[in-house]
């Protein structure tokens, strides 16, 4: 007799875990068309402003890490929350003071939020858990607001330019910097705000929560090290690009900052700045396995 009482425990608890996906999925079509125009315009800036194109993998990625979890979800009670309501308003109140004030961020977080706010809501809070880091993901999709990166934008590209003008320098190679301009002997460069990078940093900074995600899961604070350090890295690439820059155009001339040459480097910067990540991963790894073996000694002693 407790047989098909499992059974049928067990077929009523997937009944409603399908009867909250179908609500879910529904509700998120509605919010989706309701957002509509605010994602398509959100989808042309990633179109047109390269310093944002990574935001057209975010919703994939987002979705392979919430397809990650389906073992956890498997196991989690579905309870929906009340508490959706109050996430919900906060994304209300974002979008009202995105239209209000014409802040592209706020209405664009809004969708984020609503999302957050139905799976809380229709699925409750150990759901809600277990999905947390693939919606907060969702938010590396909204560009920042211009503002914003007026005030981030300068000061990377004074950094870029003074580091650049170190390096030519200590080289040998006779250079001065005034404000964001490099003035060599034979030509002078002008660190604009395309290679501030800014574009660097933020690829950067979503590749290391991607790869903090893959290679160090469980392990929070290594994943917060490798994330926190995407951001000097991205710095210190983009200084070593604009170095290049400096030093080609000092030996063959100004052609070789602009054009394939000049994306070429973009490259192979960024593929260091990579290499940088994984080996500090690897020193993070290997901090750790240095500790816990230490530890293990001296509990046996």
């Amino acid at each position: 007799m407790n047989e098909p009482q499992d059974v049928k425990s067990g077929g009523s608890k997937l009944s409603i875990q399908q009867k909250t996906l179908y609500a879910f999925l529904a509700a998120t079509a509605l919010l989706t068309w309701v957002f509509a125009p605010i994602l398509h315009h959100m989808y042309r800036t990633w179109r047109a402003d390269p310093d944002y194109s990574h935001g057209l993998l975010i919703v994939p990625l987002s979705l392979y890490f919430a397809y990650g979890k389906l073992p956890q979800l498997k196991r989690a009670p579905i309870e929906g929350s009340w508490w959706g309501v109050a996430v919900l308003a906060v994304g209300v109140v974002s979008v009202c003071i995105g239209e209000l004030g014409g802040l592209l961020t706020a209405l664009r977080s809004g969708y984020v939020l609503a999302v957050m706010g139905l799976v809380l809501l229709l699925a409750g809070r150990k759901v809600f858990e277990v999905l947390l880091f693939p919606m907060a993901f969702l938010f590396l999709m909204v560009p920042l607001p211009q503002s914003l990166v007026n005030i981030i934008a300068f000061p990377l590209q004074l950094i870029a330019a003074g580091w650049a003008v170190s390096s030519m320098q200590s080289l040998g190679i006779p250079s001065l910097l005034e404000g964001n301009i490099i003035h060599l002997a034979h030509t002078q460069l002008f660190v604009a705000e395309a290679c501030s990078g800014l574009r660097s940093l933020m690829a950067l900074l979503t590749l290391g929560v991607v790869f903090a995600q893959f290679f160090r899961p469980g392990r929070i604070y290594q994943q917060c090290i490798l994330v926190a350090s995407a951001i000097p890295i991205a710095i210190l690439v983009n200084a070593v690009r604009v170095s290049i820059t400096g030093i080609l155009a000092h030996n063959f001339g100004r052609e070789t900052a602009t054009g394939f040459i000049h994306d070429f480097q973009g490259m192979i910067t960024f593929g260091m700045a990579f290499v940088l990540l994984l080996g500090e991963a690897r020193l993070l790894d290997f901090g750790a396995r240095f500790l816990a073996r230490r530890k293990a000694t001296e509990a046996a002693a």
